[in-house]
C-alpha cells in the first residue's frame, strides 16, 4: 500500500493545539495587564492636562470655577461655560475612566480619575491635587 503525505496526522494537530494553548495561557494575561497599565498612564496624563487647564483658567479669571463635578461630562463643562477664554480639556481615556474635580477653600483642588466598572481598570483610582501630590494606590502602575 502506497501512503501519500496529504495532510497532518491527529497527533501533529494535537501537538499544535497544545502549543497554542500554552502560548495563549501566557500571552492573554500579560496583554490584559499591559492594556490596564497603558490606560492608567493615559489617565495620569489626562489628570496632568486637566491640572494645567485649571491653572490656566485660574490665571485668566483669578479664581477656580468653584463648583465640584461628579462625572467627566461635568468636568468638561467647566471649560465650556465661560466660552473660548476658558480653554478646553478633552480626556483621552474617557471610555475607561470617570474624571471628577473637588475644589476646596485654600483655594485649591483635588482631581480624581476612577476606573469604570467593566473595564480593565475597574477599581483603579488615580489622584492629583493642586499641590502636585499624586497617588494611584489601587492601580497596576504607581505614580511617582
Amino acid at each position: 500500500m502506497n501512503r501519500h503525505g496529504q495532510g497532518f496526522t491527529l497527533v501533529e494537530l494535537m501537538i499544535v493545539v497544545a502549543i497554542v494553548t500554552i502560548l495563549a495561557t501566557i500571552a492573554i494575561p500579560s496583554y490584559t495587564n499591559h492594556i490596564a497599565r497603558t490606560r492608567t498612564r493615559g489617565a495620569m496624563a489626562d489628570l496632568t492636562a486637566l491640572a494645567l487647564a485649571l491653572e490656566n483658567l485660574y490665571q485668566v479669571n483669578l479664581a477656580y470655577p468653584g463648583q465640584n463635578t461628579a462625572n467627566t461630562a461635568a468636568t468638561i463643562a467647566l471649560f465650556t461655560a465661560g466660552g473660548a477664554q476658558n480653554g478646553t480639556w478633552t480626556p483621552a481615556q474617557s471610555d475607561n475612566f470617570d474624571y471628577t474635580v473637588t475644589f476646596d477653600s485654600t483655594p485649591g483642588y483635588a482631581l480624581a480619575a476612577t476606573g469604570k466598572a467593566g473595564s480593565s481598570v475597574a477599581g483603579c483610582v488615580v489622584r492629583l491635587d493642586s499641590s502636585n501630590a499624586k497617588s494611584a494606590p489601587s492601580c497596576p502602575v504607581q505614580w511617582n
